[in-house]
């Protein structure tokens, strides 16, 4: 079977970051996120044997949706500067497994991952595709070939989402998450939705009419099925029609991006590169060396001992993966 692993590089570093206790490399930099994002690729190599993985991130630069609504986002903390300064090197160790970087100037890690998953079929022959997030918004990308593969419990326990589980979770089909999002809101993206429309409200639109678009055609041509939700709530939408849209729009995954670079430099038979085994090395990854070369001789045991007493607490006591 071909199967293309996509990372949400942003999510999963965040994640990382916050899951482990401060570590650092011999020249002192901090490197705790570097440390489980490698981790997190071990696992992730090993559990859904990828023939191909790349890495999306995210751009400094302000996306289209920012352009769009200038609160988006705008209530999000802004990166610690311990994680920021872990950005580069966490792209270094990737590059170094033979493992693409995937970005764009003025679109998210989301709207990469929607283009490569949706283009992987025609260009790569992809029976199936799985995304590695934390982000529920790329829930909307699940269908019958495409699954969402999310940490649960730090980065050492995962839950796979195929399209039976996001209906569980959010009351809705994947295909529906944006418009549910464009009549419940999101908090965590800032943007609104329809003031006074909860989450049970818009799931049983969404069950009544489908999209936003055809919610919006049954209001104006006075639809009986409306009949069914009181007059307070047909106010509401009515008043929201605008923030309903373009909170959709917010919500809604690009997955046309023009890329620069092919998924074909994305296909992978191992990570043990030339590469790899020197940066591990050199951020004295010991750990992680051995699950490099699961096959050699423990030459390295004594080398251990040199590793600062942080290392040696994850290494040792964490036991992620």
């Amino acid at each position: 079977m071909n199967r293309l692993v996509l990372i949400d590089g942003n999510a999963i570093l965040h994640r990382a970051y916050h899951a482990l206790p401060p570590l650092t490399a011999p020249d002192g930099t901090l490197v705790n996120a570097v440390y489980g994002f490698t981790s997190m690729l071990f696992k992730i190599f090993h559990d859904l044997a990828p023939s191909h993985i790349a890495v999306a991130f995210d751009r400094p630069k302000p996306t289209f949706r920012k352009k769009l609504f200038a609160e988006y986002q705008a209530t999000r903390p802004k990166m610690d500067e311990e994680l920021a300064g872990q950005i580069d090197k966490v792209h270094e160790v990737v590059r170094a497994f033979g493992i693409p970087i995937f970005e764009k100037d003025g679109f998210e890690a989301d709207d990469i991952i929607g283009t490569l998953s949706h283009s992987a079929n025609h260009t790569l022959h992809i029976d199936q595709t799985i995304i590695v997030t934390g982000d529920r918004d790329i829930l909307q990308l699940v269908n019958d070939r495409a699954f969402v593969y999310m940490p649960t419990k730090g980065l050492s326990e995962a839950k796979l989402y195929m399209e039976k589980e996001v209906k569980e979770k959010l009351g809705v089909e994947p295909r529906f998450i944006a418009d549910y999002k464009g009549l419940a809101g999101d908090s965590s993206d800032n943007y609104p939705g329809v003031s006074g429309i909860g989450p049970k409200t818009a799931v049983s639109l969404i069950e009544t009419f489908g999209t936003i678009e055809n919610l919006y055609k049954a209001l104006k041509k006075k639809d009986k099925k409306l009949g069914k939700f009181s007059p307070s709530v047909l106010e509401k939408l009515t008043k929201g029609q605008e923030s309903a849209v373009l909170s959709k729009t917010l919500a809604t995954i690009h997955c046309h991006v023009k890329l620069d670079e092919s998924l074909e430099s994305a296909a992978i038979t191992t990570l043990n590169t030339p590469k790899a085994q020197k940066i591990l090395g050199d951020l004295h990854f010991h750990s992680l060396l051995k699950r490099l070369n699961p096959g050699e001789n423990d030459s390295d045991s004594n080398k251990e001992h040199n590793v600062k007493k942080e290392q040696r607490k994850i290494d040792e006591q964490q036991q992620l993966f």
